[in-house]
């Protein structure tokens, strides 16, 4: 029994992990390397090891930085299964055929400088036929429900409350007589955040893969987040401004739109339009509303018990024609923009920044993590200026970080949630989708608490289970 820490080690990007038991790899992920272009292209182009080696996928979400590279995976020789919760096989339709699209857009603006430069061009990770044969292979399972994904090899899915269809993995892992218990958090949620209920956590472990992604921070508290964003659109309201939005399509945007909703039912903002401009957006909300069972108390309680839709109000409007998205930027009067990616890597949220950065009377909200080298990342950080589509553009605008959105547990939470496992028992813990200055602090933390063997693996990184 081993595990490689293929992908998502020492970086919270490109996700993979490989557990090698009874002469079979089970892949953990299969995510998709963010970061600087050509570096994130050979990385993702390229595998550490041979696809075709590999039994089973098992995926705990629909992040692409956690599935994004199965295309690429199937298109390389992956012939097996895919096991993952039924709303994340849905949101995979939904992200992966997105993901071929954007490659194909992406780069035919980036060959287009190659072809000037007289460098050959460049082809996209897979295509949208990759993608649809890489759907034939997933196989959606239920929470808590067990499933054969290799001799010896049983996993069951309990909810991680991250985004909908999230989920950590239990392995029960079965070798020439040794039985073991192996958990993989995925990205483990927050607990008393809206619409998803609270994470489930994996217990009584002898091994732990856990993410680390805000090891060494705590986040502002989610019982004062409602009044903080109101008085926030109160104020750029007042001023004459627009409030920008860099937001996940799948999680984030719905978790926004929510809190939105509800405190418009409440009075509590100016009755001002709000704009979710992102087809993928707007396609995975409709997957939202087709899983209410996975809602939580309060989503139930404020708006399915009186069948209100907890996505959709009054002053909400959905954009996917890309002639109604242009029409955005010569609004004059105080909205909401809500757009994808993120991590301002890609999508319409390029024009919306571009459009707006320079205004001093606007707000740009982060509410969502952004990795090293992406331009959200450089915003957050107080660039003073930063290039959008090879232009440069100075950063005028308010700037404002809203951490309490977060889908990630912080420190305490994920002490918390390892807590639920005695020190005796579990053997090992491996930090991973984690850099180093948040996993660093949280391996000490632990150390202090009495788990003794905690380890930030390096990429590539072999760890063998069976001389535990």
């Amino acid at each position: 029994m081993k595990i490689t820490f293929a992908g998502g080690a020492q970086t919270v990007t490109g996700s993979q992990h490989i557990v090698s038991v009874n002469g079979k790899n089970i892949l953990l992920e299969c995510g998709l390397f963010q970061g600087r272009r050509a570096e994130a292209y050979e990385k993702n182009q390229n595998f550490p090891f041979d696809p075709a080696s590999i039994s089973a996928v098992v995926l705990s979400h629909a992040h692409i930085d956690h599935c994004g590279n199965i295309p690429n995976l199937v298109k390389r020789g992956f012939k097996g299964q895919i096991f993952a919760i039924d709303a994340t096989v849905d949101l995979c339709k939904l992200l992966l055929r997105d993901s071929a699209y954007l490659q194909e857009k992406d780069l035919e603006w980036v060959n287009k400088i190659r072809y000037n430069k007289k460098e050959a061009p460049l082809m996209p990770l897979y295509s949208y036929a990759d993608v649809e044969q890489s759907l034939e292979q997933f196989v959606g399972v239920p929470y808590e429900h067990t499933v054969t994904v290799g001799p010896g090899i049983n996993v069951r899915f309990h909810e991680a409350g991250h985004i909908l269809g999230s989920a950590g993995v239990l392995l029960e892992i079965e070798e020439n007589g040794k039985a073991l218990r192996l958990g993989f958090s995925g990205d483990v949620g927050r607990p008393d955040t809206p619409i998803l209920r609270d994470p489930n956590k994996l217990r009584e472990l002898d091994f732990l893969i856990v993410e680390s992604t805000y090891g060494n921070r705590l986040h502002g508290s989610y019982s004062d987040v409602e009044e903080e964003l109101a008085e926030t659109i109160r104020d750029v309201a007042a001023a004459g401004g627009k409030i920008i939005i860099p937001a996940f399509a799948v999680g984030r945007t719905q978790h926004i739109v929510y809190l939105l909703h509800k405190l418009f039912d409440q009075n509590r903002i100016p009755d001002m339009p709000v704009y979710v401009d992102s087809p993928l957006a707007c396609s995975a909300t409709e997957v939202f509303r087709n899983y209410p069972d996975y809602y939580d108390r309060e989503a139930n309680r404020v708006f399915l018990d009186g069948d209100e839709d907890p996505f959709g109000f009054k002053r909400l409007s959905y954009i996917t024609d890309v002639e109604e998205s242009k029409k955005l930027n010569g609004l004059s009067y105080p909205h909401i923009i809500i757009s994808a990616s993120g991590m301002a890597e890609g999508g319409r949220i390029l024009h919306h920044l571009r459009n707006n950065i320079g205004h001093h009377r606007n707000l740009v909200l982060f509410v969502g993590y952004a990795a090293r080298e992406t331009l959200a990342r450089k915003i957050m950080e107080g660039a003073p200026s930063v290039k959008i589509f090879g232009e440069e553009h100075e950063v005028r605008c308010k700037i404002k970080i809203m951490d309490a959105f977060s889908a990630h547990a912080d420190r305490k939470e994920l002490l918390d949630y390892i807590d639920i496992t005695s020190t005796q028992r579990l053997k090992h813990i491996f930090l991973v989708h984690g850099e180093p200055d948040q996993a660093l602090p949280l391996r000490d933390a632990l150390r202090s608490k009495g788990y003794p063997n905690v380890h930030f693996p390096a990429p590539q990184e072999v760890y063998s289970l069976g001389n535990a």
